[in-house]
């Protein structure tokens, strides 16, 4: 468990409760690598002071310190192809499906993660006040969703029969949707995926580090 790792451990994780965060905490429970946690509160302004801010100076969490190579990484994609890489594992060996992680991993960075994003704040924080923005995002996410259930059409995760870096990183922001009552009917592949990964016992365990979203 990670708050029970020594301060000794190589790796150190500063994060939150939120999309981003759990999507590292998921990787590291699948590794099953040893790490320090550090709780980041963001309701506390704690991303904002020098501290964290000399490891990533955009104020944004989750940030992995890796002690052994001397590496700080942000950015949650680049910290999942980090670990991926550190230890040759969730991104498959086959060029084909390795490639397929990577692309999905970096659409999900580029377009589904930011849509749903600001589809969650102004359909849910802004409580719809903005209609057109609201109907904006959610027209732009569901077109997402629709791309990504074509995927999962094809196979059982997004690099087709292996579990990767693409699959956690898209279940992290969808794990949130679902909090806050986003109805994934629409799109069936996309719906059984997410029940086939969060049913992951890492899967279980991550999204309750360092404790579980809430949805306020």
């Amino acid at each position: 468990m990670p708050a029970s790792a020594p301060h000794t451990a190589a790796l150190a994780l500063y994060t939150d409760s939120s999309p981003n965060g759990f999507k590292i905490t998921i990787a590291l429970a699948e590794l099953g690598l040893p790490y320090q946690l550090h709780h980041v509160r963001i309701e506390y302004a704690e991303h904002r002071q020098p501290a964290f801010l000399a490891l990533n100076p955009h104020g944004r969490i989750p940030v992995l310190v890796d002690r052994d190579t001397g590496v700080t990484v942000f950015e949650s994609a680049a910290i999942l192809l980090y670990l991926a890489e550190k230890t040759g594992r969730l991104l498959p060996a086959d060029p084909q499906q390795r490639w397929a992680a990577v692309t999905w991993l970096l659409f999900h960075a580029a377009s589904m993660g930011p849509l749903l994003g600001q589809r969650v704040h102004f359909e849910i924080a802004e409580g719809g006040a903005n209609g057109a923005a609201a109907a904006h995002f959610r027209q732009l996410s569901d077109a997402a969703l629709a791309t990504l259930d074509g995927r999962l059409a094809r196979g059982p995760y997004l690099a087709g029969d292996a579990y990767s870096v693409a699959d956690i990183a898209s279940f992290g922001w969808l794990h949130i949707a679902r909090i806050v009552g986003f109805d994934l009917a629409a799109w069936p592949h996309v719906q059984a995926w997410h029940a086939r990964v969060a049913a992951r016992p890492a899967v279980r365990l991550g999204v309750t580090i360092p404790a579980p979203a809430t949805g306020a």
